[in-house]
């Protein structure tokens, strides 16, 4: 017993365990002290794990190899992050023939998820050395098949990509 939780009972009666990555699983580049035990307890009992995070950062596979890197094996499809959510969204719920691009203001995760599901994206990584064109009668061309915009986190966001968003 650990408080008032059982946690014998809770082992029994759970076969699926959900976790959080950042500050359950480590912190920043640090792994948390005990996880590895814990998860390999759960996997010796039988008990399915997944991994869940909204760093849109990575894609499955990025945050795959930084588990490896921590010394935690865990296969893609356990992890969960906010990048693949997008993805799977765009994918059961397919944009127009015309408008079937994705705009992506974040990172490579954003994009590689995409790329993964047969999405055409366009923007993330590859926009972040562009400039914001200013004065009168500036304009941004962009493209018009763009049907959507993803955002995530962006290290390197710059206006240039707020306004590409917006005109999307």
């Amino acid at each position: 017993m650990i408080g008032s939780l059982n946690v014998p009972a809770l082992m029994d009666s759970t076969d699926v365990f959900i976790f959080d990555c950042d500050g359950v699983i480590w912190k920043g580049d640090t792994l948390i002290p005990q996880a590895t035990a814990a998860l390999d307890t759960l996997r010796q009992r039988g008990k399915r794990l997944f991994f869940i995070t909204n760093n849109s950062t990575r894609s499955r596979e990025g945050f795959r190899s930084k588990f490896i890197e921590l010394g935690i094996s865990v296969a893609a499809d356990e992890i969960f992050s906010s990048s693949f959510a997008a993805a799977l969204y765009l994918q059961q719920n397919p944009l127009p023939a015309h408008k079937n691009k994705v705009y992506v203001v974040g990172q490579e995760g954003i994009s590689q998820e995409l790329e993964l599901a047969g999405i055409p994206s366009l923007g993330g990584a590859a926009d972040s050395d562009k400039s914001q064109v200013w004065g009168p009668g500036a304009e941004v061309d962009h493209d018009s098949s763009v049907g959507a915009v993803v955002v995530g986190m962006d290290t390197c966001i710059n206006y240039y990509k707020i306004q590409y968003a917006q005109l999307c």
